[in-house]
Parts: C-alpha cells; sequence; structure tokens
C-alpha cells in the first residue's frame, strides 16, 4: 500500500483551513478578554495540530512557525495573561502570517518561508521588545 501524498495535502489545506478560522474565533474571543483559558487553550491545541499535520506532509516551514506559535501560547497559558500591549498584535500578525504560508501551498506546493523576525518575536520573552538581531534562538 502506497502513501498518497496529494490525498494527505488536500486533508492538510481543508483541516488548515477549518484550524485558521477557529484560531481567529478564539483570538476574538481573546482580545475581548472572554474566555481567557479556553481561548488560549484552543489556539495551542489547534497550533499544535497544524505543527503535526504539516510535518506529516512535508510542509517544514509551517511546521517550524506552528511550532513557535504553540510555544508562545504555552507561555501564555503558564503565565495567565498576555504580556503586553503588543503581544495579541503579534498573536494576529502569526496567524496572518500562517494564513499566507498556508495559501501559498494551496497557489504553488511549497509553503512561502516564515517571516524570520516574526519568528523571532514568537520566540522572544518580551512581545513588547524587539528581537534581538543575531539571538541563537
Amino acid at each position: 500500500m502506497s502513501f498518497d501524498r496529494a490525498k494527505y495535502e488536500r486533508l492538510f489545506l481543508e483541516e488548515a483551513s477549518e484550524y485558521l478560522s477557529e484560531m481567529s474565533q478564539a483570538l476574538l474571543a481573546l482580545e475581548k478578554d472572554d474566555a481567557f483559558a479556553e481561548s488560549v487553550d484552543t489556539i495551542f491545541r489547534l497550533a499544535h495540530s497544524m505543527k503535526s499535520m504539516a510535518a506529516t506532509v512535508g510542509q517544514d516551514d509551517i511546521a517550524a512557525f506552528s511550532h513557535a506559535l504553540e510555544d508562545r501560547m504555552q507561555v501564555i497559558r503558564t503565565r495567565g495573561s498576555l504580556l503586553g500591549a503588543n503581544e495579541l498584535s503579534l498573536l494576529f500578525r502569526a496567524l496572518s502570517h500562517l494564513e499566507e504560508m498556508i495559501r501559498s501551498v494551496e497557489a504553488t506546493g511549497p509553503s512561502k518561508p516564515p517571516a524570520a523576525d516574526l519568528l523571532m518575536a514568537l520566540r522572544s520573552a518580551e512581545p513588547d521588545e524587539p528581537p534581538t538581531l543575531g539571538s541563537d534562538h
């Protein structure tokens, strides 16, 4: 029995679209501070699922970016709050970039690479401070 990569890529794109929509709804709820823990958990879970699915179909850039978002959500879960005024903006930018990456897969097959500055910001401990260039992250 052979691995039908095209079938799994279609499934990935269908699921990714649903996940992006759910993440967007959770971010909007987070923006209003409605059900904070539930919204954070939802985004964390969906980022984790996106990472796993992307890795399965060889979309390593999407997997890496989703992993950074997942890690960021874990920090927020542990802390129990957003850190600084810019963190919500960072999360919206990350979701928008993830949507662009998925759209590039739909259009051309390979994902566009993750924006290095956004990836560094997700990995940064302080969202209100610009990431330091040349860091190991």
